[in-house]
């Protein structure tokens, strides 16, 4: 059985989706959450409700995770609000933003999924360390487009997240000494508002039919593995993404 109690995680983009699922799987396993939300406090309300109406402790922190002094502020209240460190970070924030090939990509549009996907992991990292617990974990949201270079017009997402396992590889190296782990998942098609947004419902149900488990993922599938690898039945797993898309795609 897992056990969080008196752990501190904060959830970034912990507000919906696979954040909620996220969110909601930590602290049924006892850790104290901050939920953060850019801009829809309704959603991250939500979830806090959700999470103490079945006897958790969470609260909702607004901010910019690609803003180097929001994500300041949102790690500082995350330690405030609960009086201890953090000993879990979930960067889930990130997104495709838009279907865009390169010759109609301006650059502007380039700046900003990266900005999303990537360096708000940097930002996030670099704030939450100083204020973590040695023994923590980290897990960071890659994708399969990560592996296999996305659909068609999500070459910058994909670059994005490609640059998520790096930089997750590269960090897992430097906290080492402090026995704290940092993986990424890599999910696949997952039933999401990402997908009900971006991705044609033919074409969802095309790369249904051709996983071997023959349909979507669903966030709670995908906050299942992040609670394991947040705890300690993951304590040698580090530096590692572990795949979940029903064996579509083999890393």
């Amino acid at each position: 059985m897992i056990d969080l109690k008196n752990k501190v995680a904060l959830v970034t983009g912990g507000a919906r989706d696979i954040g909620r699922a996220v969110s909601l799987q930590l602290a049924k396993q006892g850790a104290k959450v901050a939920v953060n939300y850019y801009d829809n406090p309704t959603d991250a309300e939500e979830t806090v409700r959700l999470i103490k109406e079945n006897g958790g402790n969470a609260i909702a922190i607004q901010a910019d995770a690609t803003k180097d002094e929001e994500v300041k502020r949102l790690v500082d209240g995350t330690v405030k609000a609960f009086n201890a460190k953090i000993d879990i970070l979930v960067n889930v924030v990130g997104g495709l933003v838009g279907r865009k090939k390169l010759d109609e990509m301006e650059e502007s549009f380039w700046d900003f999924v990266i900005n999303v996907n990537l360096k708000s992991v940097y930002l996030v990292c670099h704030h939450a360390i100083p204020n973590m617990n040695d023994g923590g974990s980290i897990v960071n949201f890659a994708s399969i487009a990560a592996h296999d270079g996305g659909g068609a017009g999500a070459i910058a997402y994909a670059t994005s997240k490609g640059g998520v396992l790096t930089f997750t590889r590269g960090l897992a190296k430097e906290l080492g000494p402090r026995k704290i782990r940092v993986n990424a998942v890599s999910p696949g098609m997952i039933n999401t508002t990402f997908h009900n947004t971006f991705t044609k419902p033919e074409i969802r149900q095309k790369v249904a039919s051709s996983t071997p488990l023959q349909r979507e993922g669903e966030a709670s599938e995908v906050a299942n593995l992040v609670v394991f690898l947040a705890s300690d039945a993951a304590s040698f797993i580090n530096g590692e993404s572990v795949e979940v898309n029903g064996g579509v795609f083999f890393a």
